[in-house]
Formats: structure tokens, C-alpha cells, sequence
């Protein structure tokens, strides 16, 4: 693929910015000498981790990390993912989950009467690879088994037309069983099996509709769950109070699957917690199934009314309700159960929608949970610019083509936020202008804090005019969505109504959208690179956030990304980005823990595990993604130098790869901890890349001192 060169008033400058602790440095209205005065008490938690630069020894196979193959390397990757931008400048690479998206798929299908043999055959062979030594499937690549996802790609199967003899099919029914059986999996699956007649609809939590009309004061309201929630709930809130059932044209059942019969299984509804609301909920919740034969029909009328306007309102054209794949199946389902024929323009343009998420390679096809073009193209564009952000001494191929490539993404970008849709987030923030950007192709009326923050680094370092605008309204959206605690939630501000995980309903503890460390990072790191000084109120109320949100080894929790790696990395670029003392007992903690994390083979890795407390700090592998997060993370914290930081370039240097694809196949990312997980197949190429351009432009640069925000 070729690009046209920019024309002279777009050539971007990829100078680096002056480092934001600087003496001088203008920041809005705030003197420079005031980033001094924050410097951290000693905290006394951090008193006794290892000091900095213990001694680790480079492998003596080590390639030349200043020289030739270093420049190859870069110079290499970053023509291969210059390579597959898409004409218009944006990239787009596939995002995997686990069997149970392309198991719904199969379902959806035989829901509808809408059977695809010879696009369900190729689905199959996605599934049975997918297959763990245990007899089930698991969450993520080579992890352990899981109940719910191991029942819908069984039943999936079996709707394809595996026979249940077949050794594949008993080895899935064995673990199944052994494992309590069907009536063991969790909410959103027991809703499939009621719809397909599966189990009896008492197995799962009361979901009527009318809870459309409940006023906000009351204990739950649909603007108290997160975005996820609400465009799932509201769907199903109509195939649960109409009692939605499957078409099945084939009649397929698995009764093999339960130890007890469903009719006469009594042990459905569990405590998602633990903690005595849960009682109390589930006690509610039964009352609630007795009384429903008595609710009026007209609230029901009404309520129905307000849910398929609130559908029709966010349907989103071929990008889908909240243009995440079971928000999208559940209102398709909708529309059949409501009697919308196949032509009617709802019903074909959510079909369209679901239809775009598959990705058929070879001889076998999944199904994406979403798509990612946003996010990966800010961050492709973030490590194409890292190639070129040093003049002195770099290997300059391709340097043209690349600043083309950076300043195509940036005008498809500028086209793509979301200047005009109120978001929902306006329930609680009704003064704040539109100005983020959404994670998909579009999806208005969800704009995501995070691809914002980084969209707006992006944007502010490619120094081109026109990007102005866009930096402004993104910050200002931005500064409009912190919440109360200094953090920033991923859709929602203040979204921490934590009640609501104690309903049934919440066992996938995922309902709703609290502050997190990782996005909160992101938008301290892009505000401080836009020049707000640590002194602003928002930027003092965020780092207080990030200092506290510390776990006591000295690492962060990483919400969206595998795990603490993720995590530190974040939270350490954005105290780098502020100015912070790097010399401070909290990132001299963190280093310390990155340092100890480090694996024999130079790199680092973190399994999805790591969600569980009891496997915390779960290994499997290195992979090239941490090992790159981790580099950064130690680089933002001034450890340039350091053997540890030597010994990753090393492993990244030696690290089998495809151009600029590192291989990897676990996975690297979290849509839900604990319940659902994701591999970005676009990270073992952006990562990687930006981890080994960064560490050559600090090593031969005239300071090494990260000067972004990220």
C-alpha cells in the first residue's frame, strides 16, 4: 500500500516536547516552580522495597541494542504496520474473545429460524479448536475451564449437528457434568437455555420490563449501570417479561447436560457476593417471581414502549446497539419475538451488524465481541511517531511516509468525534459539551474516556493546526467526566452505585463502571501533556486518586489490560508526565516490583489469571505486549539504563516475529475480570514497536527523560 506524501503545512514535527517538570516551561496560567512543590513524602507502606538497579545480567546472546539491529528492527516493524493502514489512515486489527461470542452466534441463528450450515460448519471448527485438555473451554487462551462458556459452545455444536457419541462431544459432557452441570452456569447463560427451553425461566433473576419506569431515586435505575449493562438489560428486560422462546427449527435440547432434571432443579439462584445484600436481593427476588402474575398489563404496555424507543434511539446503523455484539443479538431477538418481519429497515440493519463482527479465515470463522478501529489506530499512530520523535542520530528510512501515515489517521480521526450526540453520560453530567471519541466505528452515544486520552495525545503531538479544535473539545469532555473521587470511569462519571452488584443478576460482577486506575492514567497523561499543571484542581484530585489506588506491593490493578503490568505502566507514564519525583517511595515501589516481575528470558508476562486473588501473581509466559508495557513503564520512571531495561529490549529484539507481528498467542486483555477476556491482535505489533522506538530515541536522544504523556 502507498501514501501520498503530506503537503508542507501537514509534515508533522515529532520533536519532543519539553519534559513537563522542566524549569520554565509555561503550563496554563500555573508557575513551573510549583511542580517542585509537590514533591511525595516518604510513605512509610514502600519503606522496605529493594532498592533501585539490583544487578541482572544481559544473556550474552544479546543483539546490539544501539546499533544496526536495533535500527533494522524499528525500521522493519514499522513498515510492516505502516503497511496493512487502511486507505483512508485508520487500522483496524481483529479482537478475539473466547467461544462463548461465536457460540451466541450459533444460537442467535437458531433463535431466528436464520440457520447458515455452511457458515456455522466453519464456526464449529473455531470451537472444537478452542477445546482445553480439560474437556471444556476456558476464558482465554489455555486457561482453565469454565462452566458457562463450555455449555453454549456444546449446545452450539450440538445445533450444528455434532453428535453428542462424537469423542469431543462426551469429553465437554464429562467436564460439564463434573463441574455441577448446566444449572452451574451463570445469569446472561440461563437466559439462553430459558429462551431455548432449556431450563424453566424461575432459573433465572426477575427481569421485567417495567423496570423502565422506575424513578431514578429508586435502588436500581438503568443510569446507575454502566453502558454495557444498560444495552444489554434493556433488551433482554422484553425477551424475559414475553417469555422469548427460540424457534429451534431443529429441536435440539441438551437435557444430557444436567445432573438433575431443570424442571426439578431448585438450586438456581446463588449470592453473586457473598455480603448479606445478597440475601436480601435473592429474598427480593422471589417475592418478586410471585408477584408477578399480578403486574398490569399496561405498565408492561408502557414500559415495552420506552425500551424499544430507547433501542431505537441508540440502534447505531450497521455498527449495532452500543455496537457490542450481545447488545446487538439481544435486540434482533427482540424484533422477532415483536413480530418485525426480516424486511423491516430495524430488523436488517441490526442483522448487518452482527454480520460485520465475523471474521472467516482459512477454514474456520469466529465472531468479534466489537471492533476496535479507534483505539487501534491511535495507538498504531502513537508508535509510528515514536519512530521518528528524535532527529539526532536514528536510522531516518521511511520517515516521510510514516509522518503521511500519522497525519492520515489524524483526519480520520478529527472525522470520527463525537461533536453532536448527548451521550447517556449526560444524565449525570447534562452540562458537558460532546467532544470524546467512541471505541468502534461509531457509536455515539458512547464515547469512551480512554480512547478520548489517547485520541488527544495523539492529536496534540502530531502538531498539526487543524487538530486544535478536536484537542480542545476532547479535553474540555474530558475535564467534564472526572468523577467526585479524582478518577475516571471508561464511559460514565461517579458510577459507583456498588449495591447493584448484590443483585442476582450481577453475578459476572461487571454492572457497572467505577473510576479506574488504567483510564484515570490515561487523562492525567493527556491533560498534562496539553500543559495542565499538577496544581489544577482536576489534575491534584486525580494524582491523590493514583497514589492511593497503590497495592501495597508497590504495582496497580490494570482493568482493561492483563493486569498489574498493565497497570503500572499506566499509572508510572502518567506520574512521569506530571513531573512527579521519580525518586518518590511510590514509583520507586513500582520499579521495584516490575524489576522482581521480570522473567529468566529477559521478559516479562502475567496470565489472566492474575484476576484471581489466589493466583495473583500468575505466570505463564512472557509475552512481547508486557515485556513492552513493562519496558515503558521503567523507561517513564527513568530506569533508561537500568539491566532490567536492557534485558527486555534484548528479549524483544530476539522475540519470533512475522515483519512487525510479534508472535503471541495468550491473551492480553480483560472485557470483564474474572468472566470475560480479550486478545487485541493489533498489541503484539503496536506495543513492541513503541517500546523499542522509545528506548532508542532516550539512548541516543539529548534526554532521557520521556517527554508525553504516554
Amino acid at each position: 500500500m502507498t501514501h501520498a506524501l503530506p503537503k508542507a503545512n501537514n509534515v508533522i514535527e515529532f520533536e519532543p516536547r519539553a519534559s513537563l517538570a522542566s524549569p520554565g516551561r509555561p503550563v496554563r496560567g500555573f508557575p513551573a516552580s510549583s511542580v517542585a512543590a509537590h514533591a511525595v513524602a516518604p510513605d512509610p507502606v514502600f519503606a522496605d522495597a529493594p532498592p533501585q538497579g539490583h544487578e541482572t545480567e544481559i544473556p550474552p546472546s544479546t543483539p546490539d541494542l544501539n546499533g544496526a539491529d536495533l535500527d533494522d528492527t524499528i525500521a522493519d516493524a514499522a513498515s510492516w504496520l505502516q503497511g496493512r493502514q487502511d486507505g483512508d489512515g485508520h487500522w483496524v486489527f481483529e479482537l478475539e474473545a473466547d467461544a462463548t461470542i461465536p457460540a451466541e452466534y450459533i444460537l442467535l441463528n437458531h433463535f431466528l429460524d436464520q440457520v447458515d450450515d455452511p457458515l456455522e460448519r466453519r464456526i464449529a471448527v473455531y470451537l472444537r479448536r478452542g477445546q482445553g485438555p480439560h474437556g471444556g473451554w476456558p476464558l482465554f487462551h489455555d486457561g482453565d475451564f469454565n462452566i458457562s462458556a463450555s455449555v453454549k459452545a456444546y449446545y452450539a455444536l450440538k445445533l450444528v449437528g455434532d453428535h453428542p457419541d462424537e469423542p469431543h462431544m462426551v469429553r465437554a459432557r464429562e467436564a460439564i457434568l463434573a463441574h455441577g452441570g448446566a444449572a452451574a452456569s451463570n445469569v446472561f447463560t440461563r437466559y439462553t437455555l430459558a429462551m431455548f427451553g432449556q431450563v424453566p425461566w424461575r432459573a433465572c433473576p426477575v427481569a421485567r420490563v417495567e423496570a423502565m419506569l422506575l424513578p431514578r431515586w429508586f435502588p436500581f435505575h438503568l443510569d446507575k449501570v454502566s453502558y454495557w449493562a444498560r444495552t444489554v438489560m434493556v433488551p433482554l428486560f422484553v425477551l424475559y417479561s414475553r417469555r422469548a422462546r427460540a424457534e429451534n427449527p431443529r429441536g435440539v435440547d441438551i437435557r444430557e447436560l444436567f445432573i438433575t432434571p431443570p424442571e426439578k432443579e431448585r438450586r438456581y439462584h446463588t449470592n453473586p457476593t457473598g455480603h448479606w445484600l445478597g440475601r436480601v436481593f435473592l429474598g427480593v427476588d422471589a417475592v418478586a417471581r410471585l408477584l408477578e402474575p399480578l403486574f398490569p398489563t399496561v405498565a408492561e404496555r408502557k414500559a415495552t414502549e420506552k425500551a424499544m424507543a430507547f433501542i431505537g434511539a441508540r440502534l447505531n446503523g450497521v455498527d449495532g446497539l452500543g455496537a457490542i455484539f450481545p447488545a446487538m443479538a439481544n435486540a434482533l431477538m427482540v424484533f422477532h419475538i415483536l413480530g418485525y418481519g426480516r424486511d423491516h429497515p430495524q430488523v436488517r440493519v441490526a442483522r448487518q451488524a452482527i454480520d460485520g463482527l465475523v471474521i472467516e479465515k482459512g477454514d474456520h470463522a469466529y465472531v468479534q465481541p466489537c471492533l476496535s478501529p479507534v483505539w487501534d489506530t491511535g495507538l498504531a499512530s502513537l508508535a509510528m511517531a515514536e519512530v521518528d520523535a528524535q532527529a539526532h542520530g536514528l536510522d531516518t528510512r521511511g520517515a516521510a511516509m510514516r509522518e503521511s501515515a500519522v497525519a492520515n489517521a489524524c483526519g480520520w480521526l478529527r472525522d470520527r468525534q463525537v461533536l453532536d450526540t448527548v451521550g447517556d453520560y449526560a444524565a449525570w453530567r447534562p452540562d458537558v459539551r460532546p467532544g470524546g471519541w467512541a471505541f468502534q466505528y461509531n457509536n455515539d452515544h458512547y464515547p469512551d474516556v480512554d480512547d478520548t486520552a489517547v485520541i488527544g495525545m495523539l492529536l496534540d503531538r502530531a502538531r498539526l493546526p487543524e487538530n486544535k479544535e478536536a484537542i480542545d473539545r476532547a479535553a474540555e469532555w474530558i475535564l467534564g467526566l472526572q468523577s467526585e473521587n479524582g478518577g475516571w470511569g471508561a464511559f460514565d462519571a461517579d458510577n459507583e452505585y456498588y449495591v447493584l452488584n448484590n443483585i442476582p443478576f450481577a453475578d459476572h460482577g461487571a454492572l457497572l463502571d467505577p473510576p479506574t486506575v488504567d483510564v484515570s492514567a490515561r487523562c492525567l497523561g493527556f491533560l498534562a501533556q496539553l500543559g495542565y499543571d499538577r496544581d489544577h484542581p482536576a489534575m491534584a484530585r486525580g494524582l491523590v486518586y493514583l497514589r492511593e489506588q497503590q497495592e501495597p506491593d508497590g504495582s496497580w490493578f490494570g482493568r482493561w489490560g492483563t493486569n498489574y503490568i498493565y497497570g503500572t505502566w499506566s499509572a508510572l507514564a502518567a506520574f512521569n508526565a506530571v513531573g512527579e519525583d521519580l525518586q518518590a517511595p511510590h514509583i520507586r515501589a513500582a520499579v521495584a516490583w516490575l524489576h522482581r516481575r521480570q522473567q529468566a528470558d529477559g521478559g516479562w508476562g502475567e496470565g489472566c489469571e492474575s484476576y484471581w486473588t489466589e493466583k495473583r501473581d500468575f505466570v505463564k509466559a512472557s509475552t512481547p505486549t508486557q515485556t513492552a508495557w513493562a519496558v515503558l513503564a521503567l523507561m517513564a520512571a527513568g530506569e533508561v539504563d537500568s539491566p532490567e531495561v536492557k534485558r527486555g529490549i534484548a528479549y524483544l529484539m530476539k522475540a519470533p516475529r512475522d515483519g512487525g507481528m510479534w508472535d503471541e498467542k495468550l491473551y492480553n486483555a480483560v472485557g470483564f475480570p474474572r468472566v470475560f477476556y480479550l486478545k487485541y491482535h493489533g498489541y503484539p505489533a503496536f506495543f513492541p514497536l513503541w517500546a523499542l522506538a522509545r528506548y532508542r530515541n532516550l539512548t541516543r536522544g539529548n534526554s532521557q527523560r520521556v517527554s508525553w504523556g504516554l
